[in-house]
């Protein structure tokens, strides 16, 4: 399977729709959009390195309210920095095939191996984050006003 570099672009349009839907739903009271965003740029980042930095709209004790800037995430940050890390592991893994089809004595037929699962299960999570994100779309455009 051949993969080109991501185009974001389509991501982040998406992202800037489900915010402004989010904002017109949303009570005054309830942060919403930033929560929505943080728990999803939390599934995107920790479905590719393991760890988030920081969840955004969430205070130390868990409670939606004062916001630290220093950990606040963007979602279409998040969502970028995954993307690119998907699309460097697909790189990575296809240019260690090259190599060892060239007979690079240097590359083993394990790392091949290795880093083409690795980029495969990187593809899969970017995937099911994307495939989630459509449905919390539909599901904010169905909703009644």
């Amino acid at each position: 399977m051949k993969l080109g570099p991501i185009d974001s672009s389509r991501i982040e349009a998406m992202a800037a729709k489900l915010q402004a839907a989010a904002a017109r739903t949303a009570p005054a009271t309830t942060n919403f959009s930033s929560t929505l965003a943080a728990t999803a740029s939390t599934a995107a980042i920790g479905a590719t390195s393991g760890a988030a930095s920081g969840v955004a709209g969430l205070s130390a004790a868990g409670r939606p309210g004062s916001v630290n800037e220093s950990t606040k995430v963007s979602f279409s940050g998040a969502l970028k920095q995954m993307l690119d890390t998907v699309n460097e592991q697909q790189l990575k893994a296809d240019g260690l095939s090259k190599r060892f089809a060239m007979g690079d004595d240097s590359v083993n037929l394990s790392d091949v191996m290795i880093e083409r699962q690795k980029a495969s299960l990187s593809l899969q999570a970017a995937v099911q984050v994307r495939n989630k994100l459509v449905s919390a779309y539909h599901e904010i455009m169905n909703m009644q006003v």
